[in-house]
C-alpha cells in the first residue's frame, strides 16, 4: 500500500534506533539458541548418569548467562523499538499540526474539526503499533526462522529441510488475509472518523439543538455511529482471530511434523538424543518470530489504515511563501489588490469541483483611510479578507504592500502589522487578560486595561468574580454575545497595528452600545489603513470610501453620499436594509 511505503520511509529516520532494536531481536534469537544447546546438554548428561557435578557447571553457566543476556536484550529492543515509534510520531503529529496551520482555514475550511482532530490524535497513536512492533518483527521474521533453520539443518538435515518447507507457509496466508484486514482496518478507521467528527459537531451545536428540539434525534444519531464503530471493529477482531487460528494450526503441526520425524528417529537409533532434543527445543523458535508477525500484522494495519489520511492531509500543498527581510514601510501601509482571482478548490478524493469566489479584484486601501466593503452574502467578501491576512495566496493576480508582494513579506511580521476584529472571535479557554494580550503577548497590565476601557469592557470585567484573571470557558463561556465583542475590540486596541482590518465589530451589539462604541471605533482607526466588513450599512457612513462587492467582483465605489445618490447595488442594498421594495 501506499501509505505503508510513506510510513516506511518516513520511518527511516529513525533508522539507528529500529536497527539497533532489530539487532537486539537477532542477539535475543542467538542467545536462545545457546539456551537451547544448554539445556540439551544439561538434560543429556542428565541422563547418561555417572557424571560428576563439576561437569554440569559450563553448561549450567551457559544456561544461566543466555537467559539473563536474552532478557536484556529482548527488553533493550523493546525499549529501543517504543523510543523510535514516540519519536515518529512526535515528529508526524507537528509535521500534521504545522501543515494544518500553513493550509490554513481557505484550505482546510471543507474538513470536518472533529475528523482532522481524531487523525491528529488517535490517528498518530495507531502508527505505534506499526512502528514499534510491525517493522521491527518484520525484520525479524525474515532472519530468525532462516538462520535457525540451518542450524537445525547442521544438527539434523531432514528436520532442517521440514522447517525451510513448512515456515513460508506463515506469511502466505499472511498475504491472503492481508488485503481482507487491511480492507476492514480502513472502515474501522473511517467509522471512527466520522463518530468523533459527529460528536464534536453535536458539542459544539448543542444550545441550538435544545433550543429547536434535536438533541435526542442526534444522540440517537451518535448512538448509531457508535454501533457502526462497534461492528466495525468486531469485523477486524474476526479476521484477526481467524488468522490467529490459522497461523497458529500451521505453526503447531508444522512443529508436531518434526516432533515425529525426530522422535522415531530417536527409536530407532538413527538420531543422538541430545541433537533430537536440541532439535525440538529450536522448532517452536523458528515460528514463533512469525506467529509474533502475525500477532503485530493487525495492530499495523490499523495504523496503516490511519496513516493514509494523516499522509493525505501532509500531501496537501500549502502556498508557497517567500520571507523578505521586513515590512517595506511598518508605519503607514498602502495595500493594493491588483487582478486578484479566487478559487476554493474541490477537496481531495471528493466529488465536486472547485468553486470561484474572486474575480478581478481591483482594490487600494490607502494609508491612514479606512475602505468599507459591502455586498451581499456570498459577494466574496471574507474571501477577500482572507487572503489580505495570508490565509492563502490569490490564484491569480497579486497583492501588494507599499509595491511588495505580500507573499514576499514574511508572515509573522505581517501578523503582527494587522489587528482583526472578526465578526465572530474565537476565545480561548484562559483568562480574560490573556485573551485580551492574544495579538500582543508581552503587553502590560497597564496596556491591556486602557484596550479594554478603550473598549468599553473593563467595567464588566472588574466585576467578574476574579477579575482579570477570571477563567473564561470554551468559546467564550461566562461572557454575553456583546461582551465578546467589545473583547475582539479590546484585542485591536492592544495591538496598536497600523492596519485594521474589521469584519463589522457591532453587528451583535445593541443600538445604544453600537452608538456609544462608534467614536471609540473611530479613534482606533484614525492614522490607520483599514478594511472593514459591513453588514449593517447604517455603520460605513463615516468610512472614507465604500466599495461594493458582488459576485466575487467589484461594481461600485465611493463615499456613501455619491453611492446613495445613483441608482446602483448600493442604493439598492440600502433599500433592502430599511426594508423597501
Amino acid at each position: 500500500m501506499a501509505s505503508d511505503r510513506r510510513l516506511v520511509r518516513a520511518a527511516f529516520a529513525e533508522r539507528a534506533r529500529l536497527g539497533a532494536s532489530v539487532a537486539c531481536g537477532l542477539l535475543a534469537a542467538l542467545f536462545t539458541v545457546v539456551l537451547a544447546a544448554a539445556l540439551a546438554r544439561i538434560v543429556a548428561l542428565a541422563l547418561e548418569g555417572g557424571h560428576r557435578p563439576e561437569e554440569f557447571v559450563p553448561a549450567l553457566a551457559a544456561f544461566a548467562l543466555a537467559a539473563i543476556a536474552r532478557a536484556i536484550a529482548g527488553w533493550t529492543g523493546g525499549v529501543l523499538a517504543a523510543s523510535a515509534s514516540a519519536r515518529l510520531r512526535t515528529r508526524l503529529r507537528a509535521r500534521l499540526a504545522g501543515r494544518l496551520v500553513r493550509l490554513g482555514p481557505l484550505r482546510i475550511g471543507s474538513e470536518r474539526a472533529g475528523e482532522l482532530s481524531a487523525t491528529l490524535q488517535q490517528g498518530i497513536e495507531r502508527l505505534d503499533a506499526f512502528v514499534a512492533s510491525y517493522l521491527p518483527q518484520l525484520a525479524l521474521a525474515a532472519g530468525i526462522p532462516l538462520g535457525i533453520s540451518l542450524i537445525v539443518a547442521w544438527q539434523d538435515p531432514l528436520s532442517g529441510l521440514v522447517l525451510l518447507v513448512t515456515a513460508p507457509l506463515i506469511p502466505v496466508f499472511m498475504v491472503l488475509i492481508g488485503g481482507l484486514a487491511a480492507a476492514r482496518s480502513r472502515k474501522q478507521w473511517r467509522a471512527l472518523s466520522r463518530m468523533s467528527a459527529h460528536f464534536l459537531d453535536v458539542l459544539q451545536g448543542l444550545p441550538t439543538l435544545k433550543v429547536f428540539g434535536r438533541a435526542r434525534e442526534q444522540a440517537r444519531r451518535i448512538e448509531r455511529t457508535s454501533r457502526e464503530f462497534g461492528d466495525a471493529t468486531m469485523g477486524v477482531l474476526r479476521i484477526a482471530f481467524l488468522s490467529a487460528l490459522v497461523l497458529e494450526l500451521v505453526a503447531t503441526i508444522s512443529t508436531a511434523v518434526v516432533a515425529v520425524e525426530v522422535g522415531l528417529r530417536l527409536l530407532y537409533g538413527r538420531l543422538g538424543f541430545e541433537p533430537a532434543f536440541l532439535v525440538l527445543l529450536l522448532a517452536p523458535e523458528v515460528y514463533a518470530p512469525l506467529r509474533r508477525l502475525g500477532a503485530s500484522f493487525h495492530a499495523g494495519t490499523e495504523g496503516s489504515a490511519a496513516a493514509e489520511r494523516i499522509f493525505e492531509v501532509l500531501a496537501r500543498e500549502p502556498p508557497a511563501i517567500v520571507v523578505a527581510p521586513a515590512l517595506p514601510c511598518p508605519d503607514r501601509l498602502a495595500v493594493r489588490f491588483e487582478d486578484v482571482h479566487y478559487v476554493y478548490p474541490a477537496r481531495p478524493g471528493a466529488s465536486g469541483t472547485d468553486r470561484p469566489a474572486l474575480a478581478g479584484i481591483d482594490l487600494d486601501l490607502e494609508p491612514g483611510r479606512t475602505l468599507a466593503l459591502v455586498g451581499p452574502t456570498g459577494a466574496g467578501k471574507s474571501t477577500l479578507v482572507a487572503l489580505l491576512l495570508r490565509f492563502d495566496v490569490p490564484a491569480r493576480g497579486r497583492i501588494t504592500v507599499d509595491g511588495t508582494p505580500l507573499e514576499r513579506i514574511d508572515p509573522a511580521a505581517w501578523r503582527r502589522a494587522v489587528a482583526w476584529v472578526p465578526q465572530r472571535p474565537h476565545v480561548f479557554a484562559a483568562t480574560v487578560e490573556e485573551n485580551i494580550r492574544l495579538f500582543r503577548p508581552d503587553a502590560t497590565r497597564g496596556q491591556v486595561v486602557a484596550a479594554a476601557r478603550a473598549a468599553g469592557l473593563a467595567d464588566d470585567i472588574e466585576r467578574l468574580p476574579a477579575g482579570w484573571l477570571t477563567q473564561l470557558g470554551e468559546f467564550g463561556a461566562g461572557l454575553s454575545g456583546g461582551q465578546l465583542q467589545r473583547l475582539a475590540l479590546a484585542r485591536a486596541f492592544v495591538a496598536d497595528a497600523p492596519l485594521v482590518v474589521m469584519d463589522e465589530p457591532t453587528s451583535h451589539l445593541d443600538p445604544s452600545l453600537e452608538a456609544e462604541l462608534a467614536a471609540t471605533t473611530r479613534r482606533l482607526l484614525a492614522g490607520r489603513t483599514a478594511l472593514v466588513i459591513a453588514h449593517r450599512l447604517g455603520t460605513v457612513r463615516h468610512a472614507d470610501e465604500i466599495a461594493v462587492l458582488a459576485g466575487g467582483r467589484i461594481v461600485e465605489r465611493g463615499t456613501h453620499d455619491v453611492l446613495a445618490s445613483r441608482d446602483g447595488p448600493y442604493l439598492r442594498l440600502l433599500r433592502a436594509a430599511r426594508g423597501e421594495a
